[in-house]
C-alpha cells in the first residue's frame, strides 16, 4: 500500500503534521485504490497542483479549483487566515500552521 506517512504523526487539528493528510484521509485511506492514493499522495506533495500556494510559492491542490463542490480544507477546524487575501489558498503545510480561531 502506498502512503505518504513520514512517521511522525499528530493530529494538528485535523491534518496529520508529518504527511498532510486530513484525518478523513487518513481513515479513509485503505479503502482507496492504487490509482485513488497515488492520485492523493501527488495532491498532497505538490505533484499535482491546481495553483501555487500565496504564502510560500510552493505548488499545492485545491479541490474547488480542480472543479470539486467541496475542498479537502473545509474538514480542518478553522484557522485565521484574516492575512491572507480574499480567494487565495494556500498549501497544506502553511495552512496546518496558522493559528486556530
Amino acid at each position: 500500500m502506498k502512503t505518504p506517512c513520514v512517521a511522525k504523526c499528530k493530529n494538528n487539528e485535523g491534518i496529520c503534521s508529518g504527511c498532510h493528510r486530513t484525518m478523513s484521509e487518513l481513515t479513509a485511506w485503505r479503502e482507496m485504490g492504487d490509482e485513488q492514493q497515488e492520485q492523493r499522495i501527488d495532491e498532497i506533495q505538490g505533484n499535482c497542483s491546481t495553483h501555487h500556494c500565496s504564502q510560500c510559492g510552493e505548488p499545492a491542490y485545491c479541490d474547488i479549483s480542480a472543479g470539486k463542490s467541496t475542498c479537502w480544507c473545509f474538514e480542518l477546524t478553522k484557522r485565521d487566515t484574516s492575512g491572507i487575501a480574499p480567494g487565495l489558498c494556500l498549501c497544506r503545510k502553511c495552512l496546518e500552521k496558522l493559528p486556530l480561531l
